[in-house]
């Protein structure tokens, strides 16, 4: 086979998956020849722009596909929550789910304590809709505030003194050798991630060699929990403009999902959680995606009418 082109977001953190997935590949196949395409999406040129008025979060995952369509790339290398949890773009799809990396959220302090050791109205900066409604719900008198950029450019700024604290997920760290930045690492309870935090996702055509090449790097467990908490996110109909939390859980034949949502980030946040069979994941991220559903209609009803 020719060489197999990757294609890829161009920060640091979306390099150093893509190379992650080609160092894993090659150590299995050495005689395999890989190469890195860096592509630009809509969501990277617009850094002063929320994430959530971006529209929805295929700007981080649209030029990639349109390239894998178009036979410029043959894989295409995505951090699993980008990915809209509705995306069925013809001809293409997630043909591999590597093993995941630490889902939870962190905090990082200016003086490396805790959330709660943080003084009143700190300043905390997060650029998601959904650990805005959970530290406000942990934390009522801090002064949230939005950030964008790439983890370096966040860490400057934090470092810098724009803000006392800032909330990252552990697997971006992780996997840039930055954990030593860490002030705490939330619970999965405590802070709910987004669905799909720490897995990435290998899109490939279908039917294309290089799709069946890639397929030996999924794992099973990442893949039912992808499945569950995509399907949760699915049923609630929830984009980038959500404050949504959702994670999965395998135990032996097993699966636990947690989940909280609320109609926008200053609504009253409902959790609630499913266990079942793994082999269930689809049904039981919808059931439980349904329920939250329900919930939130019902807490908007009677807000609506008290």
């Amino acid at each position: 086979m020719e060489t197999l082109k990757f294609g890829t977001r161009g920060s640091a953190l979306a390099r150093r998956q893509t190379q992650l997935v080609i160092d894993d590949l090659t150590s299995r196949f050495p005689y395999i020849r890989c190469e890195v395409v860096v592509l630009q999406t809509a969501g990277d040129r617009w850094q002063d722009r929320p994430i959530w008025n971006l529209g929805d979060k295929g700007v981080f995952v649209r030029p990639l596909e349109q390239a894998l369509l178009d036979g410029r790339v043959d894989l295409a290398v995505h951090s699993l929550k980008d990915v809209p949890a509705d995306d069925d773009a013809a001809g293409i799809g997630l043909v591999a789910f590597p093993q995941r990396e630490d889902a939870r959220d962190v905090l990082i302090s200016r003086n490396g304590g805790t959330l709660d050791a943080l003084p009143q109205e700190a300043r905390v900066a997060t650029g998601s809709l959904r650990r805005r409604m959970q530290l406000r719900s942990i934390r009522p008198d801090l002064v949230l505030v939005d950030v964008r950029g790439n983890v370096d450019t966040r860490l400057r700024k934090l470092d810098e003194g724009q803000y006392d604290a800032l909330v990252l997920a552990a697997a971006g760290l992780k996997r840039l050798g930055l954990e030593e930045r860490v002030s705490e690492y939330f619970t999965v309870d405590r802070l709910v991630p987004d669905a799909g935090q720490g897995i990435l996702a290998i899109q490939g055509r279908a039917g294309d060699p290089a799709s069946d090449i890639v397929s030996v790097l999924d794992d099973e467990s990442t893949r039912t929990c992808a499945t569950a908490e995509r399907s949760t996110v699915r049923a609630l109909g929830a984009d980038c403009r959500s404050p949504v939390g959702v994670h999965a859980q395998v135990m032996g034949d097993r699966l636990f999902i947690c989940a909280i949502a609320a109609a926008d980030s200053e609504s009253l946040a409902i959790s609630d959680r499913i266990e079942g069979k793994r082999v269930l994941a689809a049904g039981l991220g919808r059931e439980l995606g349904e329920r939250l559903k329900e919930e939130i209609l019902r807490e908007l009803g009677t807000t609506s009418t008290s």
